[in-house]
């Protein structure tokens, strides 16, 4: 008769060993209650998003940052929501780049962009910071702008004279909500799609998008 433990042995699930993580999810804001829900704080929203959908926290303080991983579509993924405050983003990008060797090109990064209406998504595979601090930052420490990016809409100012500052650090209005989390909502897809090298599908889908519809 086979001994207890023998038999426990057979039927004991073995866990896989988790893979290398080859790329990094970084979404972009200012920490602290007071940024909760600014147009600068987009990257943080569609994060919350995408952790909510992989069933995974950002919680772990590492590189400047709250971290979390996942595994998405097979790929091993560093989730990343920087604590340096956005202007300095690209210190937590490039401190966890480094440690994982990541190439640039395995870098996806969620930002806000002012030169889109709430509710509109664009997404480039590489490009300037178009006037993002974070994405400028982030430009400078990597020393390369060739990652896709994802900006995600919060309207532009009112009047070329309004300081751009007090724009992005305040509130998205109510009236507005509905179409920013509904294009916040898309960026789980998006990310998907990135990750199996699908960039141009994405592109052709979503950059179209109109959350307010």
């Amino acid at each position: 008769m086979a001994n207890i433990f023998d038999l426990f042995k057979k039927i004991e699930k073995k866990e896989e060993p988790l893979s290398p993580i080859t790329h990094i999810v970084c979404g972009l804001g200012n920490p602290g209650d007071k940024y909760v829900c600014t147009r600068h704080n987009a990257g943080f929203v569609a994060m919350d998003y995408l952790c909510r959908e992989m069933g995974v926290s950002c919680n772990r303080v590492k590189f400047k940052a709250l971290c979390g991983e996942a595994t998405i579509n097979g790929v091993r993924v560093l989730l990343m929501k920087p604590q340096t405050y956005m202007n300095a983003s690209g210190e937590a990008v490039s401190e966890a780049a480094e440690f994982y060797k990541i190439p640039v090109t395995n870098i996806i990064v969620i930002s806000d962009d002012v030169a889109q209406d709430i509710g509109r998504v664009r997404i480039r595979k590489s490009g300037s910071a178009g006037g993002q601090k974070g994405l400028k930052s982030i430009i400078e420490h990597l020393k390369s702008d060739a990652f896709p990016r994802i900006r995600i809409g919060v309207g532009q100012k009112p009047t070329p004279e309004y300081d751009l500052a007090d724009w992005v650090l305040g509130k998205i209005p109510k009236e507005d909500e509905k179409a920013y989390f509904n294009v916040c909502k898309q960026v789980p897809d998006i990310v998907s799609m990135l990750l199996k090298g699908e960039l141009d599908n994405a592109m052709c889908k979503y950059n179209g998008f109109n959350g307010k519809q």
